[in-house]
């Protein structure tokens, strides 16, 4: 990935393409833009790809508050450093950086811990705004007001990112890979390595093969488990999943009179010793906890239900079964350290990026990646904004 020179543009706005979402559910349009230049501990990046995740998609359809709009969304990206703002040292112009919407400070206790990614100084919010100062870096055009989304916004040419949420990468990766890491993959991974510590010669149940699921399973094969169950009702994921290391699947329609946990609980003689819910189904949630072996089984949460979705355990059997059940951010991934991992076990053939990657389209065409998701054909489509 080549740098252009910021001498012409550093510390002044730049003008260039964008793809707005005005009316929510209605294809982007792609307009000029006007990107401020960063401010204190900013930096304003040029992108080079971006792909479109499924939060991408939800946060589209939204029209209830905190959905705002005009807004420019896109949060998994790879780009250059074209200039930074005041106190930014940790990058200069011209690194290769991904931009990744949780926040990694370096201050805060949970960010000085290895036992937390959920930084308490930048909380994750839906705030349309940069934090430091609750304002926006993009206008049209014609002077109105365009909103960020995630801390991000990777569907514009060039962008205006914190710090906190920038990491720096070897420019060596391909770009179309790289930015595969700044959301689901690493996800998914994180979660089986990092949230779960799935350990060699386990046995390891997903409840949902989209994305994250498969980069569950991907994840647990990194980590050397013997048996990888998928779970999903559309029965071609048994093919795609075994690309990462699925071994065997439960299709939910065709359990006949059984539950998928009776199914499971026979198939592995006891339970899986991990189970994933990565679709955001309280309903699967309970199924994954029934499926899990007493005595040490773990149930990893990914998927992101309707709020205000509870779960009732009993408290009988939460005692009794020995079991735990947790929650997994960004698959407990450190950004400015974990991601250098991942990005090295990619660069040395040992992490699976290239199978995740099934479309790619030109800018221009970038109504095209939604509707190839909304369709169910794509894994991950790259959206290249200048090739």
């Amino acid at each position: 990935m080549d740098a252009k020179g910021s001498i012409n543009t550093a510390g002044k706005p730049i003008q260039c393409k964008a793809a707005i979402v005005r009316i929510p559910g209605e294809p982007l349009v792609i307009e000029e833009v006007i990107v401020a230049p960063p401010k204190q501990r900013e930096v304003r990046i040029k992108i080079i790809c971006t792909s479109l995740c499924h939060t991408d998609l939800t946060f589209w359809k939204v029209k209830d508050p905190p959905a705002v709009f005009p807004k420019i969304l896109g949060h998994e990206a790879v780009g250059i450093v074209e200039s930074v703002g005041e106190g930014v040292n940790e990058v200069v112009e011209g690194d290769t950086v991904i931009p990744i919407f949780l926040a990694d400070c370096g201050e805060c206790s949970d960010c000085l811990s290895e036992k937390s990614n959920l930084c308490t100084k930048f909380p994750l919010s839906p705030s349309p705004w940069m934090k430091r100062e609750d304002t926006s870096r993009f206008t049209d055009i014609n002077g109105e007001t365009l909103y960020h989304f995630l801390s991000v916004s990777s569907f514009s040419e060039y962008t205006v990112v914190d710090i906190a949420h920038l990491t720096k990468i070897d420019p060596a990766i391909p770009p179309n890979r790289a930015c595969l890491l700044s959301c689901g993959v690493s996800t998914g991974v994180g979660a089986a390595w990092k949230t779960a510590k799935v350990e060699a010669g386990t046995t390891v149940a997903i409840f949902g093969l989209g994305v994250i699921g498969l980069a569950v399973a991907e994840g647990a094969r990194l980590c050397g488990a013997k048996r990888i169950i998928g779970i999903d009702v559309n029965q071609e994921k048994f093919e795609i999943g075994k690309k990462f290391g699925v071994t065997d699947f439960v299709n939910p329609d065709n359990c006949g009179n059984k539950t998928v946990s009776q199914i499971i609980m026979e198939m592995t003689g006891g339970g899986a010793d991990y189970c994933f819910e990565c679709v955001g189904m309280k309903s699967l949630v309970h199924e994954a906890y029934a499926s899990c072996r007493k005595g040490w089984g773990k149930v990893v949460v990914l998927g992101v239900d309707q709020p205000g979705a509870m779960l009732t355990l009993s408290s009988f059997e939460v005692l009794h079964s020995g079991k735990s059940i947790m929650g997994s951010f960004f698959g407990g991934l450190k950004p400015k350290s974990d991601i250098r991992i991942l990005e090295k076990r990619y660069m040395d053939k040992e992490l699976t990026l290239d199978e995740f990657v099934t479309h790619e389209v030109d800018f221009k065409d970038i109504n095209k990646a939604f509707d190839l998701m909304l369709e169910g054909k794509s894994l991950r489509c790259v959206i290249w904004m200048n090739k």
